[in-house]
């Protein structure tokens, strides 16, 4: 995250973009009755489909739909709006002609602000900005694009002067000091960069990738080396997948050497990418859309933006697209390893299992000491129930990690469960403890370890421990609570088992093992008729096939009858 907005202002902002969309020319009937009746795969069929597929964020068939309309009525103001937006979001270029006709369009205005500076008319660029309004993503853009226009024209005194006020005491100083350090750099002053990414850094608690590479290069250009190599040998152990875009000496050294923006046009570009990932972690999916389209436009191959419009479309269950988006991104850039692992996790959503091993597995054999290939391959082969494959993965994966930090629980966990599916408890067990020793307090390890005791019934104690530490770390993990209430009953304290297995029942309803237990808590608490109704409650949904059978015995037989201090007749 390079900066945010508030959630309040980031919903402005998607509505400013998206109904600014459909703002433009005069609404009303996109065709008559008469002329529907007759052509229903015309006007009024191809804009119904077009505005569904745009719910849908199939931005291919809505341009295509929508680009259709408009051609049998090229003048009607909503079908206008509608078909630039859509012809935008999925990279048309039938766009930029349409943004002509949609004057109090922001996305169309922000679209020729691009297209007059790619042609180097700075002053007609720098015209367009003036007239931007006030409000919406046009308020927060415009000084960063006045800056960069005024850098176009080689005015870097005047470009940081804009930007200067609003980086020494305006809301959003990280990322005007992140712009600031932008320009300086691109006009070889290092030591105003470098005083301007400080702040950026200082102001940005949490620095995404794009960031800590920026800042990692202003600082190598102004003498600052050994800040350069800390930033990217923690850029190196930090940040997840992101982490493979340091994962060699030619990359990091790369990484340094490459100047972050080499133009006025790409720190325009850079703009709009910016406010794209702010709407886009504030839930402004089509708005980051437009955004990250508009920066893809001035720098085609730029891969910060490949991937974000990539996610984009795989949260919107849209792979297919996310995969041919990320064929744009070169072979020899920093972050090909990332996209290379972003395809395997495509591949794989898409059940395209074989395409995904074989990536991992090709990803693995090219970063040798990466463990994250393997990682993930480990995580397709046990959800898929190949447990022993996925413990040999894992393994491989944890040979690549020299000392094991606290990071690393979520592995030691991940192959303690393929042990333990394998059958291989004593290995389980020793995986989950070191996790545990990785982190203590971590919930999830603490629930997995202490049901397993509680099934094999040793360490009830200390299974009891862990998981009222457990339900208190997530009161609301319906899993988590029925763990403990399963203890709870094989310790013989059926009252408090029955509060917290009707508790997790509330939580997940829908959970057959937790109706399960809920129906053995019932029935040793005598309480047989409310026991039968949960057991047929979890018959109900779909219990694995051992469970089935036994919930079946249980509803023919009922369970041994419980000690007479714990029963509570209520039939």
């Amino acid at each position: 995250m390079i900066w945010s907005v508030p959630p309040r202002r980031a919903l402005l902002l998607v509505a400013a973009l998206l109904y600014g969309c459909a703002a433009a020319g005069t609404p009303g009937p996109v065709t008559t009755a008469a002329a529907e009746a007759a052509e229903p795969e015309g006007v009024f069929g191809n804009y119904l489909s077009g505005r569904f597929a745009q719910s849908e964020t199939d931005t291919r068939a809505a341009a295509d739909r929508l680009l259709a309309a408009l051609r049998r009525d090229p003048n009607q103001g909503e079908l206008l709006s509608r078909a630039f937006a859509a012809a935008l979001l999925d990279g048309r270029p039938e766009a930029l002609r349409l943004a002509r006709r949609l004057p109090q369009n922001q996305a169309a205005a922000l679209l020729l602000v691009g297209s007059e500076s790619l042609a180097g008319r700075w002053d007609r660029a720098e015209q367009r900005i003036r007239a931007l309004p006030r409000q919406g993503p046009a308020q927060l853009l415009q000084p960063l694009l006045l800056a960069w226009v005024q850098q176009g024209r080689g005015q870097t005194d005047a470009a940081l002067a804009t930007l200067r006020p609003l980086a020494d005491t305006g809301r959003l100083r990280g990322i005007h000091s992140l712009h600031m350090a932008l320009i300086a750099d691109l006009a070889g002053r290092p030591r105003e960069a470098e005083r301007a990414i400080r702040v950026a850094l200082a102001e940005t608690p949490d620095p995404s990738l794009r960031l800590l590479q920026i800042a990692a290069a202003i600082f190598a250009r102004s003498g600052r080396e050994g800040e350069a190599m800390a930033l990217v040998d923690g850029l190196a152990r930090a940040l997840g997948d992101y982490a493979l875009a340091a994962s060699s000496p030619a990359q990091r050294r790369a990484l340094l050497e490459t100047r972050p923006v080499s133009s006025a046009v790409e720190g325009i570009s850079e703009s709009y990418l910016t406010l794209a990932v702010a709407l886009r972690q504030q839930g402004g999916g089509d708005a980051a859309l437009i955004l990250a389209r508009l920066s893809l436009r001035l720098r085609p191959d730029f891969a910060p933006t490949l991937l974000l419009i990539a996610e984009n479309y795989a949260e919107e269950r849209h792979p297919d697209t996310a995969l041919q988006v990320l064929e744009a991104v070169p072979s020899g850039d920093a972050l090909a390893p990332v996209t290379a692992l972003r395809r395997a996790t495509l591949f794989d959503r898409m059940d395209r299992v074989e395409e995904a091993e074989a990536a991992l597995r090709g990803l693995a054999a090219d970063l040798p000491e990466q463990p994250q290939p393997l990682v993930r391959l480990g995580d397709l082969l046990r959800i898929r129930s190949r447990f022993p494959e996925a413990v040999l993965a894992y393994d491989a994966a944890l040979a690549r990690i020299p000392t094991p930090g606290a990071t690393d629980w979520p592995l030691y966990y991940a192959r303690g469960i393929a042990h333990e599916r394998s059958g291989n408890w004593p290995r389980a067990e020793a995986d989950f403890k070191r996790a545990l020793e990785l982190a203590p307090e971590q919930p999830y390890v603490l629930n997995y370890l202490a049901y397993t005791w509680v099934e094999q019934g040793r360490d009830l104690p200390e299974a009891r421990r862990m998981l009222e530490r457990a339900v208190a770390l997530r009161p609301n993990d319906g899993n988590i609570v029925d763990s403990l209430g399963w203890a709870l009953f094989r310790m013989g304290d059926i009252p408090g088992a029955i509060a917290a297995l009707e508790r997790a029942v509330e939580l997940e309803p829908r959970n057959s093992v937790i109706n399960d237990h809920l129906g053995d808590a019932y029935w040793a608490a005598g309480r047989r008729q409310e026991a039968r109704f949960q057991w047929r409650r979890a018959l109900g949904l779909e219990p694995e096939p051992a469970e089935l059978e036994k919930i079946t015995i249980k509803l023919r037989d009922g369970l041994p009858d419980p000690p007479a201090t714990t029963a509570q007749s209520r039939d």
